[in-house]
């Protein structure tokens, strides 16, 4: 005789469900993802969380950021350094511009900068409901691949974009992140899909391919920063991995 077929919920098999990665392709779509069960990895490569990376990199404690430039000038007020970027360019009377090479500097260590910028402060403050918060860049995607695969959560890749809109280099950030977590976790949607193929197409020729194509890349050349661009798509160049603490972001390993 055959065997006699059981149904699956009589079973005793233990099925074991993957760890899942999402990609949010702007801030402005946050609210369709499940932000609270998630580790999330907020990205602007161009160039908030480039610069943020190589701050504490070079010892900057604590970054602070925020959505508004009255706000970043509050925390200036009190004694903070502080940082503002809008539609790529610095306004008069803070210490630091958006380029990363402005955060090569010693008056880094041991600081506390306040930060405002166009698209990638937003994307933090709009992922501050998530188990924690990280600060993800090309420049240290391997630290941060190594430390979510030892976490038991999902991840949600938060994109800064451009004002509200989706832009290439986040999302082949994204697309990067979850080749390299693919024997961890399961792509939970078609955003994550695209993004992981988007990256395997242009991986070969990244900057190339970035520098055709990125309209924020047409943007930034205006202001004369192709070396910005080359640095920011390098990578695992640093370990450092910034993690939201409250209002601060402070450095993974110290912590």
């Amino acid at each position: 005789m055959g065997l006699r077929e059981e149904p699956l919920s009589k079973l005793n098999i233990g099925i074991i469900s993957m760890k899942t990665i999402d990609v949010c392709l702007t801030p402005d779509l946050t609210h369709l993802y499940d932000i609270e069960n998630s580790i999330v990895v907020a990205v602007d490569i161009f160039r908030a969380t480039s610069c943020m990376t190589t701050a504490f990199a070079n010892g900057v404690q604590a970054i602070i950021p925020v959505e508004t430039i009255e706000e970043c000038v509050a925390y200036q007020q009190q004694g903070f350094l502080a940082a503002a970027e809008r539609n790529g360019i610095t306004p008069e009377g803070f210490d630091f511009d958006n380029s990363p090479f402005s955060y090569m500097v010693d008056k880094v260590k041991g600081a506390k900068i306040s930060v405002t910028t166009t698209n990638g402060t937003v994307a933090i403050a709009r992922s501050k409901a998530a188990i924690q918060v990280l600060v993800g860049s090309f420049l240290n995607i391997g630290a941060i691949a190594s430390y979510l695969k030892s976490q038991n959560h999902n991840v949600l890749v938060v994109c800064a974009g451009w004002k509200g809109k989706p832009n290439l280099e986040d999302t082949l950030f994204a697309g990067a992140l979850i080749e390299r977590l693919a024997d961890d976790f399961e792509t939970a949607d078609d955003a994550a899909r695209m993004a992981l193929v988007q990256y395997q197409l242009a991986k070969a020729t990244l900057q190339e391919t970035v520098t055709a194509a990125s309209s924020h890349v047409r943007r930034l050349k205006k202001l004369g920063i192709e070396k910005d661009i080359a640095y920011c798509l390098q990578h695992d160049i640093y370990e450092v991995i910034p993690v939201l603490k409250g209002v601060e972001l402070v450095d993974l390993r110290g912590n």
